[in-house]
């Protein structure tokens, strides 16, 4: 019996220890999921007031016969960033992802080659047949993306002026309603005529229409590096919001899991200590009997 309770007793502390580790991180990604989408709400206007000015730009160069000066290819390999996970503890966050790209390179004509953001994403992708051509460190806070957002905008254009790549994809989890997510895809790169004239489409939000006075094209070079800069910062802040979204939910599941395991350890436990002293108590019964036993028939 004493063994058996024993052993009980490490499994329920053990079982106490890993709570409050589940605890320490529900709190720390509980914490950190706040930042991450005051983030992306803070960038929802500037990304709308960069749109607006690519809109203006672009609808006062077609009405004077300008052109955009930015180069348009199409065909060509496909370069691939693809936002995951540094750490584990976050369901098939980075499961979905690998996915989601597949299927969606799949039904993209020419080579790919694939950007890994992320340790964990970036050993899933080992596992399957693409072309993983490097990888980035994962921000672990709100300002730590823009020096990512920047290295992803030097990669990438160094790899479309040696012509390995001409066309740019994003790939990344927004976040949805409570621990939901959902994997999404955006083509960065080229700005192409499709992209400029849903731009020039948007309608503008009074009846006083803007005008470029001086330098169009440097403002209008200006306004398409910070597209580049708010996409990739946006899509950045969406992943690490959905990561730790799915990192709570798991802990949730988890804290759940111990407690039913705690519960159960302890009733087997009581259940096993109060057996031990029902037998105890019937040994002192069955001693207290037996030594009164012999007193009872020597009475006449």
């Amino acid at each position: 019996m004493s063994d058996s309770a024993a052993s009980l007793r490490r499994k329920i502390a053990s079982a106490g220890d890993l709570e409050s580790v589940v605890h320490t991180m529900k709190a720390m990604a509980a914490s950190s999921i706040g930042q991450y989408e005051n983030a992306v709400r803070a960038l929802d206007d500037y990304y709308r007031t960069v749109q607006l000015g690519l809109a203006a730009s672009f609808r006062q160069g077609a009405s004077a016969g300008g052109s955009m000066p930015i180069a348009q290819q199409d065909a060509g390999a496909i370069g691939a960033v693809v936002l995951g996970s540094d750490q584990g503890l976050v369901g098939q966050f980075n499961e979905d992802m690998v996915s989601f790209l597949v299927q969606t390179l799949e039904r993209l004509p020419g080579e790919k080659m694939v950007w890994a953001v992320g340790e964990r994403i970036q050993s899933r992708l080992a596992d399957i047949d693409l072309s993983l051509r490097g990888s980035f460190t994962l921000p672990n806070s709100i300002n730590a993306i823009t020096p990512l957002v920047g290295q992803i905008l030097i990669e990438m254009e160094l790899q479309r002026e040696k012509g390995a790549i001409t066309q740019v994809y994003l790939f990344h989890n927004r976040p949805k309603s409570g621990a939901i997510y959902t994997p999404v895809s955006k083509r960065l790169l080229p700005l192409d005529d499709v992209w400029r004239r849903d731009l020039a489409a948007i309608r503008w939000p009074t009846n006083n229409l803007p005008e470029v006075m001086n330098g169009r094209e440097q403002t209008l070079l200006a306004l398409v590096r910070e597209y580049l800069f708010v996409s990739l910062f946006r899509a950045c802040a969406e992943s690490l919001a959905s990561e730790n979204a799915s990192r709570l939910a798991a802990m949730q599941r988890a804290e759940k899991n111990i407690d039913e395991l705690l519960e159960d350890l302890s009733r087997t436990f009581h259940r096993l200590r109060q057996g031990g002293i029902d037998e105890e108590l019937f040994d002192v019964v069955a001693g207290f009997e037996a030594l009164t036993e012999p007193s009872a028939n020597s009475n006449p």
